[in-house]
């Protein structure tokens, strides 16, 4: 009987070993900037709890105009299967806790100043005490990944040559004025526990990597990691300030996270560029969070087929998306075939009305703004601004055009809980430059489906009326189902 027992007990040991989760953490290393307002710990279910180091990061508090940097705070591990996390909030006593974005339904206890939860897929979220939004914890939840620990791993790894691997392991680097520049056939390894004081460019490169857990900050105004004039790039994994990808092709963007602090602080630009694809990535930004330009900063030409998927966006200043303002005037450029699906909105504070629009579309330059959708986005209570601005315009302050004109933008399962959005804009230039055929379906404020047979709209009112969308002038063919 006692054999049989503990056969029984040796069994559901060895049960547990082999399907129990796994979590990674990186220690920080000596130097990079540290925050302790959270002391945050996470563990495998019913394993050991580990500590996971908090950097600090700053982020970009706009007050009637005047830029003022506050710190926050930047934590990140690798796990399997399901965690359980615990953040403490170390300055004072916690009234209220929560986590973003909502929509991913994070329950939360909370014991003293310890704010718990578990989490079964990777997620890149806010844990925010007392409504505080400009020192919250933006805590990162990857996916587990390899570890190498050489250039020779990766390579092997990767089917490629030792020499072709930049290596940053775990540790810090402050690169003074130099750059990291990824060629052809090359990989940017940057490891997880790595800190790199500086930047890194892949520039007229092909078939290029940046890849790995670890941090990539210039500590300035700068983008962290540039891709410029490539093709076939990944950027797979880091942390940074930005991720513009100008005058390229081919390129992906996953995994990956940027925050920003200064002035034009954009996070993941597109200029003259197509087949770019983003997928499960963070931004937290000074200035737009995501746009798609056509000629700008010496990259000339059109974007074609750009697609956007998981992603989380939080604007302290300007847009979330952001698109069709920059162009040639000469060459009648055209952005189409976009797609974004799967997004939250946590945030927009703008004041000026111009620059407003959760999902903005200002058309200038002579561009041609075409076939686009924007799917299953989720906007949360934003401070200040709208939730769409679709103009084609003229905006003397950057372009030297209006617009050529926005068709055929489907917006589907968008939905708004909050009370600060201001009025939305739709509306065109003249009778050549025009807004037409944008299709809402199933748009939902606070809840309520805006259609145009919804119950108890008189009919004299336009559907666009119970959702503070203006319809101005040269926009027709506009439909609510």
């Amino acid at each position: 009987m006692k054999h049989r027992l503990f056969t029984l007990l040796f069994l559901q040991l060895v049960s547990l070993a082999l399907f129990a989760g796994t979590v990674t953490t990186y220690p920080a290393p000596s130097g990079a900037p540290l925050n302790d307002d959270f002391t945050v710990r996470v563990r495998a279910t019913g394993g050991l709890w580990q500590t996971v180091n908090t950097y600090a990061w700053n982020v970009d508090h706009t007050n009637n105009g005047r830029h003022t940097i506050e710190k926050s705070s930047v934590a990140y591990f690798d796990f399997t299967d399901k965690v359980e996390v615990e953040v403490t909030w170390n300055k004072g006593d916690v009234k209220t806790a929560r986590v973003r974005p909502l929509s991913k339904n994070i329950a939360t206890t909370l014991h003293g100043n310890t704010v718990c939860f578990s989490l079964n897929r990777p997620l890149d979220l806010s844990v925010e005490v007392n409504g505080d939004t400009y020192h919250n914890l933006q805590l990162f939840a990857n996916a587990a990944i390899p570890v190498y620990k050489n250039a020779g791993q990766v390579a092997k790894a990767l089917g490629m040559k030792k020499k072709d691997v930049l290596f940053y392991g775990p540790g810090y680097y402050d690169l003074g004025n130099d750059s990291i520049r990824v060629g052809s056939n090359q990989v940017l390894y940057v490891a997880g526990g790595a800190y790199i004081k500086g930047f890194a460019s892949v520039w007229q490169a092909s078939h290029a990597k940046v890849i790995g857990h670890g941090i990539v900050n210039p500590e300035r105004q700068h983008e962290g990691i540039m891709v410029r004039y490539s093709t076939d790039v990944m950027v797979d994994g880091p942390i940074t300030t930005q991720i513009p990808v100008g005058g390229s092709e081919r390129v992906s963007v996953r995994n990956a996270k940027v925050i920003s602090w200064y002035g034009w602080g954009d996070g993941m630009n597109v200029f003259a560029s197509n087949d770019v694809t983003y997928n499960h990535v963070f931004c937290r930004t000074s200035d737009d969070c995501s746009t798609i330009y056509c000629t700008r900063k010496d990259y000339h030409g059109g974007c074609h087929n750009i697609s956007v998927t998981d992603a989380v966006y939080w604007a302290d200043v300007a847009h979330p998306i952001m698109i069709g303002l920059h162009g040639d005037i000469e060459r009648n450029e055209v952005i189409e075939q976009v797609v974004y699906d799967d997004i939250d909105i946590l945030q927009q504070r703008e004041k000026q009305i111009d620059y407003q629009g959760c999902i903005a579309i200002n058309n200038g330059d002579n561009i041609t703004v075409r076939n686009m959708t924007f799917r299953n986005i989720r906007i949360d209570d934003i401070d200040e601004g709208m939730l769409f601005n679709f103009r084609v315009c003229y905006n003397r302050k950057y372009c030297h055009a209006p617009g050529g004109g926005i068709h055929d933008i489907t917006l589907e399962n968008i939905s708004y809980n909050g009370s600060h959005a201001n009025l939305s804009l739709l509306t065109g230039y003249n009778e050549q430059r025009t807004l037409s055929g944008i299709h809402f379906k199933n748009l939902r404020i606070n809840g309520q489906r805006i259609h145009d047979k919804m119950p108890g709209k008189p009919g004299w009112y336009k559907t666009s009326d119970f959702a503070r969308i203006f319809i101005g002038e040269h926009a027709e063919n506009v439909t609510f189902e």
